[in-house]
């Protein structure tokens, strides 16, 4: 006789959305909490047991799918600047901190009743995406052009502010993506171009999104440049030490993001 099988128990997490955007969950408001608490990014990475990097890259993607600023910086002054939460932030935190204790008395409450659900353990799973592209942004797709071989999908990220992707027709049939479905962009830093001073200048490539240079984080071979964009979010760029010298960069300058169309992956949600 096989053993049966083990007792399931059901977890959970709180998760924050806008605009079916998802952006917060237990580990990125402890981060934001601790950001208020400390007034500093690095300080905060410490107390969370993660690079400085990997704290921006957090913040600058709740910004992103937010739709809004959570976290602001203030640069100058006697301490070098600071890192702030904005009201919104701070109310997001509030607001989970009231709702994360209402969800632990619902799972403790479903935990009591989980165990007719043991013999379908197998048909209980929840699929999440990871990705190793840098640059990921939401939206709803605003225009779909068919064709022959290659279909256009032109996604809204912010209001306003849009990028367009080709991919295959195969493609956008097997994703199900038509105007006004929800849908996610993946551009990956190596591919983007940065460029200063291209005031009436053209371009084939087919996105080009203006804004300043947020960050930038110099390395022996390549350099990191995030630009906070003009329609809001951040995007990341990779680019030659030697480029980024050449163009003079540093924190503040104008800058836009150039690349392809065909540079851009464009995924759906279930």
């Amino acid at each position: 006789m096989p053993s049966p099988p083990p007792p399931i128990s059901v977890e959970g997490q709180i998760w924050f959305n806008t605009d079916e955007r998802r952006f917060g969950g237990h580990g990125r408001i402890s981060l934001l909490s601790h950001i208020a608490e400390r007034g500093s990014i690095s300080q905060a990475a410490k107390a969370m047991k993660m690079s400085y990097k990997a704290a921006w890259d957090a913040v600058d993607q709740m910004n992103n799918l937010a739709g809004e600023p959570l976290v602001e910086r203030s640069v100058g002054g006697k301490g070098g600047g600071a890192t702030r939460l904005t009201a919104r932030g701070h109310q997001l935190v509030a607001n989970f901190h009231r709702l994360e204790a209402l969800h632990k008395h619902f799972v403790n409450e479903l935990n009591r009743q989980a165990g007719s659900l043991t013999d379908d353990v197998a048909m209980i799973r929840r699929l999440s995406m990871k990705s190793s592209a840098r640059n990921h942004f939401s939206g709803r797709i605003t225009a779909l052009t068919p064709g022959a071989v290659n279909d256009e999908v032109e996604i809204e990220i912010f209001p306003g502010q849009r990028l367009v992707a080709v991919i295959t027709r195969e493609s956008s049939q097997t994703l199900g993506l038509e105007v006004g479905s929800e849908a996610f962009a993946l551009i990956k830093a190596s591919s983007v171009i940065v460029v200063t001073e291209a005031e009436g200048a053209r371009f084939s490539a087919r996105n080009r999104l203006a804004g300043r240079v947020e960050r930038l984080q110099p390395g022996a071979v390549n350099s990191e440049v995030v630009l906070a964009l003009e329609g809001g979010g951040h995007l990341a760029a990779i680019i030659t030490h030697a480029s980024a010298e050449g163009l003079g960069l540093a924190e503040g300058q104008p800058a836009s993001a150039i690349f392809k169309a065909s540079s851009v992956i464009v995924g759906a949600y279930d």
